[in-house]
């Protein structure tokens, strides 16, 4: 057994079974063992980004670490942005960077770089295997690193040598962390103000957006009257009818001053008190209404689904019947133009049962996410790091973790060009995901940061580094380029009929729909 194969039998040990690899040649050995050694699913992409934004969807939909498969310290910085992202989601992912010989770094070859250098802004755990004899002990190590609640990135970086070395053994599973029970002394304190009367908000982020955690929250809010809130841009939210609903911050910071402006109380379960996500001239980027207080719950790092039970049963609570929301399936007319949110009602009224919606359709969207909230019951995933090209990657890992449900990914045409080669993993692994390009021709979403920051010059220069013509980009040639079934919607009737074939076909699907 050398080093590699001892690396890959830890990791399946460890439970990580899927890989999204873009290897080169200091990860051939890693690469040779996926033939030797059984349990593992090695994806490829053809770029770093896809490979780590794909992790990232796993990891939300599962809960626990694929592994990614990345070539040296430049294969790892074109991971960076997807991996901002998996750390602001507190996804669970495991790299496995490949780095020259031990013996060649001396020599200063083209390829040699800081590899733990470009690791550790990303992540909360960096490490180099030193000897083959111990990569599986370090591969344990690092899944358990992963593991640490609620959920970290941990990169190992494997010297080329020290997998083809002789190893000794695979490496058993080490005990995941546990997530840390929150005092009862909190729970009764976080009682005691909501008894006060003041107009409440739980602003809630994790794990307590999914089932178990939105029961105990829907039953709070039904015996109080407080106000069930989640950040912008969460990481999962389990939603749809029969759920109980939770409003979520818009994007704008004076629209989040409004709707938070005559809060009192804002508990914190899992979240951080909302702020603004740019500075910008004369506006606030603290957004807790004045005289408002802040009382935590939990961190994230808590147990925040196991606090609101205790909090609901604290409160008498715990028989309450959460307000639930009813299936609304929005009418729309297939006469008039093509627009936002048409393409919204649509997704809102035809979305399959159990679906998986991963949203990057920024400004064509935002303004429209509330026509969703009684769409059949869905997951909802978001770009949590704002760096855009992620959710057409997010997405793979999605639809790999969810093999029996429908994904449904909504995407700016500007951002989609960032992670163009999702769709060519998508066809490979006959991935069950539609992709709805929003084709605006334009970065929509900073024609509007323009005007906000003040910068605004309704110059030429400005405008065109703002706009995606000349050329225009073909979004159906793009994905018949790489595998994936695509049509062009200008109409509402030609979208409607798109979105409903693709709902009842298995497979890869893009649509391109002009606005």
């Amino acid at each position: 057994m050398n080093g590699a194969e001892s690396l890959v039998r830890s990791l399946v040990e460890s439970g990580v079974d899927v890989c999204f690899a873009n290897p080169g040649t200091s990860e051939m050995h890693f690469v040779a063992a996926l033939d030797t050694v059984p349990g593992m699913r090695a994806v490829l992409v053809l770029q770093e980004n896809v490979a780590t934004g794909a992790a990232d969807g796993y990891a939300r939909m599962t809960g626990r670490p694929a592994s990614t498969l990345l070539h040296l310290g430049p294969g790892l910085a074109n991971g960076l942005a997807n991996l901002h992202n998996a750390r602001r989601a507190g996804s669970s992912v495991v790299n496995i960077v490949g780095d020259h010989a031990s013996t060649h770094l001396a020599f200063d070859a083209p390829l040699t770089s800081d590899v733990a250098g470009f690791a550790r802004p990303v992540s909360a755990w960096v490490h180099s295997s030193p000897s083959a004899r111990d990569v599986g002990a370090d591969a344990a190590r690092a899944v358990r690193a992963a593991l640490e609640p609620p959920g970290a990135i941990a990169t190992l970086i494997l010297p080329a040598d020290t997998a083809w070395q002789e190893a000794e053994s695979a490496a058993p599973r080490l005990a995941a962390p546990a997530l840390a029970a929150v005092g009862e002394k909190t729970v009764t304190e976080i009682a005691r103000a909501i008894r006060t009367g003041r107009k409440t908000a739980l602003l809630m982020r994790g794990t307590v957006l999914c089932d178990d955690g939105l029961e105990a929250a829907g039953k709070i809010a039904a015996a109080t009257g407080v106000r069930l809130m989640c950040d912008t841009l969460t990481p999962r939210m389990q939603r749809g009818a029969g759920r109980p609903h939770v409003e979520r911050l818009p994007y704008f910071s004076e629209q989040v001053t409004e709707v938070l402006s005559e809060v009192e109380l804002i508990i914190l379960v899992g979240a951080k008190p909302p702020v603004s996500f740019f500075g910008y001239p004369d506006k606030a980027s603290w957004l807790t209404p004045p005289g408002c207080r802040i009382a935590t719950l939990a961190r994230a790092h808590e147990d925040g689904v196991g606090a609101l039970h205790a909090l609901a049963a604290a409160l008498g609570a715990s028989a309450a019947e959460p307000k639930r929301v009813e299936r609304a399936q929005p009418d729309y007319s297939l006469r008039g133009t093509l627009t936002p949110d048409f393409i919204m009602s649509v997704v809102a009224r035809h979305l399959p049962e159990n679906a998986i919606i991963a949203d990057e359709s920024l400004t064509s969207g935002l303004p429209y996410y509330e026509m969703t909230a009684g769409a059949a019951a869905h997951d909802f995933l978001n770009v949590t790091g704002g760096a855009i090209g992620c959710m057409m990657a997010v997405s793979v890992g999605a639809a790999i973790a969810c093999p029996d449900r429908k994904v449904v990914t909504l995407q700016g045409d500007g951002s989609a060009m960032y992670i163009l080669p999702s769709l060519w993993t998508q066809a490979r692994e006959a991935l069950d995901v539609t992709t709805v390009i929003y084709a605006n021709r334009a970065y929509k979403i900073l024609n509007t940061e323009l005007a906000r920051v003040g910068a605004a010059s309704g110059g030429r220069n400005a405008a065109s580094l703002l706009d995606l013509t000349n050329p225009t980009i073909d979004w159906v040639s793009l994905a018949h380029g790489l595998g994936v079934s695509a049509v062009r919607a200008e109409t509402r009737e030609e979208f409607e009929r798109a979105f409903l074939q693709a709902m009842a076909t298995k497979g890869p699907h893009l649509v391109e729909a002009v606005l």
